[in-house]
């Protein structure tokens, strides 16, 4: 059985390399930056995770239970009086971790849409091609973490910070409230795709 101690430092190199990880990325971080970072030895790290690999993987899942758990246990109360420093840093870790491009990565965008669609059956949207919606939506969401620095230059305070990330929860909530566009335009859009789409086709070999 692992002692207090154990767990402690097990806490501290995970909570080192999520911070690393959202900073440097996962190939910049090396096992010895997370170490030093921990206060730990790199042979602790190795006996803990085994692998950089394999403490990145303790990091998806618990970062991603984390911030799945909160937004499940308080759908129906205030979120954003939640949403913590450490909560915002979680959220750019994963982020950074699905840019990574790794398996575990893409599985954690995978299950993002998943949840994406459960929330648009419940709703009244009628959504042509809800999958496209989706991932639009989501990758939309991710560049306000990771262009966060052109969002505090032109807010001129940090993003990374809930006054800041309230301004930004803010005016996304103005955008998604009021259409952009009129019906006219938007038929009139709807049919220049189409159009666009059908000689695309007719040109193809």
């Amino acid at each position: 059985m692992s002692s207090q101690s154990d767990l402690t430092a097990r806490a501290r190199i995970r909570d080192a390399a999520i911070a690393l990880f959202a900073e440097k990325g996962i190939a910049g971080a090396t096992i010895r930056d997370i170490a030093t970072a921990a206060g730990v030895s790199s042979g602790l790290l190795r006996h803990h995770f085994g692998s950089k690999e394999g403490l990145r993987d303790a990091c998806d899942e618990y970062a991603l239970n984390q911030v799945t758990a909160l937004g499940i246990q308080f759908t129906e109360t205030n979120l954003l009086s939640r949403i913590t420093p450490e909560i915002m840093g979680l959220q750019r870790y994963l982020i950074r971790s699905v840019m990574d491009g790794s398996p575990s990565a893409l599985a954690m965008f995978d299950k993002t849409l998943e949840y994406g669609e459960h929330w648009l059956e419940r709703s009244e949207l009628d959504i042509q091609d809800p999958r496209a919606y989706l991932a639009v939506i989501a990758v939309m969401k991710m560049a306000m973490f990771v262009m966060d620095d052109l969002l505090s230059h032109a807010l001129g305070e940090r993003v990374d910070q809930p006054a800041g990330w309230a301004r930004v929860i803010s005016a996304s909530i103005e955008i998604f409230s009021h259409p952009l566009v009129t019906p006219e335009l938007q038929e009139q859009a709807r049919k220049a795709l189409a159009d666009f789409t059908a000689s695309t086709i007719e040109e193809q070999p």
